[in-house]
């Protein structure tokens, strides 16, 4: 039960269908709302068997994730303070037919709201509806960008472009990242990336260490991203 002035705050600034809701589908979502720790590495969604509910990041980082028949992983995207996880309420989406796997990156605090609360309130409430077709065509776009990135882009582009992201995300330029967590964000075999990284290396672009990557000339990667 969501009761305190920062989750009723939180809620508002989230969800854009809050106000446009009666009180007494604002009484249920506050009495039905869980509040969530979730640790480094934990799922929260893994199949499309497993429907927990609509998850609101309010603190953490997530990334949701498509597996290939071959065992290969690619990040579909990225989820931060104020996001919302729909795909882990997927199984109340009509046409999904392929699964969407979910875990925690950093330490996350999250509020769900429970698959049925959620499929309950859609189908009284025109404005949940709209939230809800707005969100997964976010979602979508971004999909399609990703698609597109593996499709057309060359890989030198597609890893300069990533580190970059990484330095943004950790706010440093020392990267605690392994070759084979990249090759999974980034749908390819971890040996792809270790020839890559070598390049980069040799080109005086990064240096390598035990679990890490040292971005060392950030000019030359925005170059590469660029050309």
């Amino acid at each position: 039960m969501i009761d305190q002035k920062d989750d009723i705050n939180y809620l508002q600034d989230t969800l854009s269908f809050w106000k446009m809701i009666s009180e007494e589908q604002r009484d249920i979502l506050q009495q039905t709302i869980l509040k969530k720790h979730l640790v480094v590495g934990e799922s929260m969604h893994s199949n499309s068997e497993q429907c927990s509910g609509l998850f609101l990041i309010s603190k953490g980082q997530v990334r949701a994730y498509i597996i290939s028949e071959s065992g290969k992983e690619i990040t579909l995207y990225r989820l931060f303070e104020r996001d919302i996880c729909i795909f882990s309420a997927s199984c109340i989406m009509k046409n999904i037919a392929f699964d969407i796997y979910v875990e925690v990156e950093k330490d996350t605090q999250a509020y769900l709201i429970p698959t049925a609360v959620f499929h309950k309130l859609s189908k009284e409430s025109l404005p949940i509806q709209s939230f809800t077709n707005q969100l997964m065509a976010s979602r979508f776009t971004e999909v399609m960008w990703i698609m597109e990135q593996a499709l057309f882009m060359s890989f030198d582009k597609r890893l300069a472009n990533f580190l970059m992201e990484q330095t943004v995300l950790e706010d440093s330029d020392v990267l605690p990242i392994t070759h084979e967590r990249i090759a999974n964000h980034l749908g390819t075999a971890r040996e792809v990336v270790t020839r890559m990284l070598k390049y980069f290396c040799d080109e005086g672009i990064v240096t390598l260490g035990r679990g890490t990557i040292t971005i060392r000339d950030k000019e030359k990667l925005t170059m590469l991203i660029e050309r």
